[in-house]
């Protein structure tokens, strides 16, 4: 089986841009050595100088949220830094769009609201393109908040977290399809949302559900190896030891039943691997005293 030649970043949001704010945060990790924002730029120059260009169809308030990763990552030391200003279908497949797609060598998807970002961007050229390069190349796809809960086939689009344990409470749609048998949700921790999490994966066990909590996110390398970078934790949770689950018996609005889910906690540096599930824990000195 070939694997994909690129790698997939998924971040849980609120991801460390530099600002003095941030460097207040608890368990805070350098912004210039550690932060995620230097993985992506890493990565993607792994192979030369980073071409990156920002993808803001997911927010609301494309422009703001666009100059702040341009000055982010020109922090960081980048010059071609681009913001594909895509909030039509259209403004997808035009011609300076993809030109500028075929370029760069890592696509960012911002935050915001995922259905929003598939409807406008799902069965168009620049999809197309984009997937052929992540298969075939040295191409660095990331997403945070809603950019990362898009990269799976499945994706949570909603759902009350105070009620995630009553069936029909989480809202699942169609994502972009990078992956296959994963389920992402984001700002984990910080919403509660280990909940829906379960529902999700209690609805499809084959899957593999994980939480990235905020300035959080896995590398995914291959299709399949996963490694966690960033300041707090990734919740994992694999369904596929399952013994008990209700969710097909009872209506919507009854608590969920499912007995033996099998759950993981990563820190950074620690790896999942997708395809055998197996969990390697990786010492690493970024936490260490």
């Amino acid at each position: 089986m070939q694997h994909p030649k690129g790698y997939l970043i998924a971040v849980g949001g609120a991801e460390d841009k530099g600002t003095e704010e941030e460097k207040e945060r608890q368990n805070s990790l350098d912004f210039f050595t550690q932060g995620i924002l230097n993985e992506i730029v890493g990565l993607a120059g792994r192979k030369g100088d980073p071409k990156i260009e920002v993808v803001t169809a997911a927010s609301s308030i494309p422009h703001e949220v666009g100059q702040i990763y341009k000055r982010s990552f020109r922090k960081l030391g980048c010059i071609e830094i681009g913001h594909l200003k895509i909030t039509k279908r259209e403004e997808a497949d035009a011609k300076k769009t993809l030109e500028r797609l075929e370029k760069c060598n890592c696509i960012l998807f911002s935050g915001g609201d995922q259905l929003r970002l598939c409807s406008v961007l799902g069965g168009t050229e620049f999809m197309d393109i984009l997937r052929e390069r992540y298969e075939t190349e040295h191409f660095v796809i990331a997403g945070t908040s809603a950019g990362a809960a898009a990269m799976s086939n499945t994706m949570i689009c909603g759902g009350d977290e105070t009620k995630a344990y009553l069936k029909g409470q989480v809202e699942l749609s169609l994502g972009f399809g990078f992956l296959r048998e994963v389920i992402f949700d984001t700002h984990f921790d910080a919403r509660g949302r280990f909940g829906r999490l379960v529902q999700a994966i209690a609805a499809q066990p084959g899957a593999v559900g994980i939480g990235l909590d905020e300035d959080t996110g896995v590398i995914i390398e291959k299709g399949s190896k996963m490694r966690a970078i960033g300041s707090s934790s990734v919740v994992v949770v694999d369904g596929t030891s399952i013994s008990h689950n209700n969710i097909a018996d009872i209506r919507n609005g009854t608590p969920i039943s499912v007995a033996n889910l099998v759950v993981h906690i990563m820190t950074h540096s620690d790896v999942f691997d997708i395809n055998s599930r197996e969990f390697t824990a990786v010492s690493s000195p970024i936490h260490q005293n």
